[in-house]
């Protein structure tokens, strides 16, 4: 069995309130709600848990005043995760659904930023990382960077998976993917074509994509919602068209269709199938309510 290193820097507590219809500027009342350990990567977790119990592993900074509830959350729901302790409290992020006008509706509660880490914390971060990853096959770093962390973090933690020869998928962007582009180059970059376009100013065209999987010789994977989806491996292009679903929650569709890339593509090698496979978590994840799941929880 091969397994997966899924790193995350952003925790968040995911809380999902599904309303009949959400009105603005009134009283709403839930008729359901859910609570999940959620951020990009540990919702990836999940869903590799969910392909084959035992192929995923998590590490994570989590705040202290909070961390409690996460860990038996990410625990529940079969996520082996070790943390780093770090002050303050773990983001939330609250998803609220309407199912009459079938509108997902996404706010971000950013926790304040510590004004001081404790000493060595991307060290003991660091560590943590490289010693999971003696036991995988592949690093799947995703999710936003605090300003906490030293910039080129995420250039160390790819450099260490690749000096280990592991695979490594990418899903970050802007000046923390432009850093690791230009001294460890992940296996595979897979961000969206609004992504894309802020990261290197240009259009997610075929050319582009393409011409970017040339640059720096490995595969680029673009999603774009409910158009196909796009990839290029050091210059040979793919196509994938999405898969028809009725939407409950798109929240953590990429990060399903992450976990799903990387689990078939660790397994056959074929960027085709990969890009199915992730098609077809993403679609499973926006049929549901929980973020980062195939199967109900």
């Amino acid at each position: 069995m091969k397994k997966i290193l899924c790193v995350c820097l952003s925790a968040t507590y995911q809380r999902t309130v599904s309303f009949e219809e959400l009105n603005i500027d009134e009283v709403n009342r839930s008729h359901h709600y859910g609570l999940w350990a959620s951020g990009k990567a540990v919702n990836s977790a999940r869903v590799l848990e969910q392909l084959q119990k035992g192929c995923a592993r998590a590490v994570c900074p989590l705040g202290s005043m909070n961390d409690a509830e996460f860990l038996e959350l990410a625990a529940k729901d079969g996520i082996v995760l070790d943390y780093v302790s770090v002050p303050g409290k773990i983001r939330e992020c609250w998803t609220l659904l309407d199912k009459k006008n079938q509108t997902v509706t996404e706010l971000v509660v950013g926790e304040p930023a510590p004004e001081k880490m404790p000493e060595n914390a991307d060290i003991k971060l660091l560590k943590l990382v490289t010693q999971n990853l003696d036991e995988c096959d592949a690093l799947l770093l995703a999710g936003s960077r605090q300003g906490i962390w030293p910039a080129d973090i995420y250039a160390a933690i790819c450099g260490i998976a690749l000096d280990k020869g592991k695979t490594v998928l990418a899903d970050f962007i802007g000046n923390d993917l432009e850093l690791v582009l230009k001294s460890a180059v992940p296996t595979i970059v897979k961000i969206n074509e609004k992504e894309f376009k802020a990261t290197f100013g240009q259009e997610a065209t075929p050319q582009n994509i393409q011409a970017k999987s040339v640059e720096y010789n490995n595969i680029f994977v673009i999603t774009r919602g409910s158009q196909s989806t796009l990839a290029a491996s050091k210059g040979t292009f793919y196509e994938c068209p999405v898969q028809k679903v009725k939407v409950v929650n798109t929240i953590a569709c990429g990060d399903s269709f992450n976990a799903g890339f990387v689990y078939e593509y660790l397994k056959s090698g074929d960027i085709k199938k990969a890009l199915e496979k992730g098609t077809e978590c993403a679609a499973l994840n926006a049929g549901l309510e929980a973020p980062g799941a195939i199967k109900c929880l």
